[in-house]
């Protein structure tokens, strides 16, 4: 047989639209041409290909015209994924393996020029999304490839190490290969869901020493998904408390799991000791938009949908150049990210927490006991006016981190620790879900009228307050939102006017603003 079909996946955003390795042997000029909208990457696939073959012991037609089709032609295809079904299209359309018991596998992998296999990024993308589409197909995968892709309840996973391993269950009926070629006893497995590992420790929060405000308002953040702006000087624990906010968060849910680790899994950083644990990317102020939000070609996920069902820490947030803050505020809202371009589209999720730092001024020590400010209110108002009041009315927390005196810090014992907080949270945030089927953070609309439950005082006092410092409407309803996680912490079934003023402290503003 001269036509070989083989079934592989490309990526494209966290879909895995189907591609069909088309491989055809005819007579004439020896030549190996690839088509399909192919990357650089995967022409090369051409020589590795080559060398894997015949290092593998197996025949390359040398004295035929090949050619090899990534159907569809107009899907972008990247990556080397696309290496182990062309050299098993090649074998089949030269009659060395059985082309017919390929029928219901699906492929991908790249060659090294001696025929081991080696991961490829994607795989747990790759296994999800046709768990999702409801698609029976077989994936065989190198290692580490498999065991991602096999996370993903139902899946049906196979791992080989090498070439050889994969040319072994296809033969022909009654064929074997040469004993030179012969492949590891273990190169080929079935692979099962690995077993839930205890998620590791994370910092506790017992490390930060007083701060009763700070603590209380990550504990509020927890409960209800909010974002939070962390206020104050240098070397005043914002770091810290930002860092300790995935330990207090409920565990993760297998979903959850997955899709994290999915996005993960695109960008190339998903670790099988890191399943099941909430993700905190903390990236450097010189960051640029593209790397906050993705892009690329084809696009892949930036920082905010790596923090998916995470932490997305931003320490000295002003230092951020404008357009990549500007681009904050869309998916603070919608929870989700698109790439568009002008031949493709992706769509990321970005459901994500935020929590921000940042030093009242350039020097930082504006309103410190401990040291004098060395600004003008010209420069603190330029400083703080590198974020815009959009993005600063999307954040539901904003807390001020004083510093704490040497005596105070030294002779303080250790604050409560992250088991009891998480414990609260984890109460709080089954109310909200038993009451209305989300977080408080994620309350639109109708919902928050329906859900919030505001006693008649408690609206009255809220009204004037509002009025009186300008809120926009956004603003009272992120208050509301915060009004009723502190209500759920608190056991209330109705929002109270005290609910009410303690979220009101958490809207305060700047110092200079």
């Amino acid at each position: 047989m001269s036509l070989a079909l083989v079934q592989s996946r490309a990526l494209l955003g966290l879909q895995a639209p189907p591609v069909t390795v088309e491989v055809h042997l005819a007579n004439g000029l020896p030549s190996f041409t690839l088509v399909g909208l192919a990357d650089v990457e995967v022409k090369e696939a051409r020589e590795r290909v080559r060398s894997a073959l015949q290092n593998a012991g197996l025949e390359f037609p040398h004295n035929k015209r090949i050619t090899v089709n990534l159907a569809p032609a107009d899907l972008p295809k990247d990556s080397g994924r696309f290496d182990l079904p062309i050299a098993l299209g090649i074998l089949a359309a030269s009659g060395q393996i059985d082309a017919a018991r390929l029928a219901g596998y699906e492929f991908a992998g790249e060659l090294s020029l001696s025929g081991q296999l080696r991961p490829v990024r994607g795989a747990l993308a790759t296994s999800l999304a046709l768990h999702t589409g409801q698609v029976q197909a077989r994936l065989v995968l190198p290692p580490g490839s498999a065991e991602e892709a096999a996370l993903v309840p139902g899946a049906q996973v196979y791992r080989a190490r090498h070439l050889l391993d994969v040319v072994q269950q296809f033969l022909p009926q009654g064929c074997l290969l040469d004993g030179d070629a012969a492949p590891e006893a273990d190169g080929w497995a079935r692979m099962s869901a690995q077993p839930a590992q205890a998620p590791a420790a994370c910092a506790d929060l017992a490390d930060v020493k007083g701060q009763a405000g700070a603590r209380r308002a990550l504990e509020i953040a927890a409960a209800g998904g909010h974002s939070l702006l962390l206020l104050g000087p240098p070397g005043s624990g914002k770091s810290m408390l930002a860092q300790r906010l995935a330990g207090v968060l409920p565990a993760m849910s297998v979903d959850e799991a997955l899709q994290s680790a999915a996005v993960a899994s695109l960008a190339g950083r998903f670790a099988l000791e890191r399943w099941g644990q909430r993700p905190t990317c903390s990236p450097h102020h010189t960051a640029s938009a593209v790397a906050l939000v993705g892009g690329g070609s084809p696009p892949r996920p930036g920082e905010i949908s790596l923090a998916d069902h995470g932490v997305l820490f931003l320490d000295e947030l002003p230092e951020f150049s404008r357009p990549a803050l500007e681009a904050l505020r869309e998916p603070l809202e919608s929870g989700q990210i698109t790439i568009a371009r002008a031949a493709q589209r992706a769509q990321f999720p970005a459901r994500f927490q935020l929590v921000a730092a940042m030093n009242p001024c350039p020097c930082g020590y504006r309103g410190s006991p401990q040291r004098a400010c060395r600004c003008t209110p010209d420069q603190v108002a330029r400083y703080q006016g590198k974020l815009s009041g959009p993005l600063l009315d999307r954040i539901d927390l904003h807390v001020e981190v004083p510093a704490l005196p040497a005596q105070d810090l030294l002779g303080t014992p250790p604050g409560e620790c992250s088991a009891s907080v998480q414990a609260r949270v984890v109460q709080a945030r089954a109310r909200a879900l038993q009451r209305q089927g989300r977080s408080n953070q994620a309350l639109q609309g109708q919902a928050i009228d329906e859900h919030v439950q505001l006693e008649p005082a408690a609206a009255q006092f809220l009204q004037q307050a509002a009025a009186r410092l300008g809120w926009s409407a956004r603003a009272m309803h992120r208050a509301l939102r915060v009004a009723r996680t502190i209500a759920d912490l608190a056991g209330a079934q109705h929002t109270q006017i005290s609910h009410v003023a303690e979220a009101m402290q958490y809207r305060r503003g700047l110092h200079g603003g």
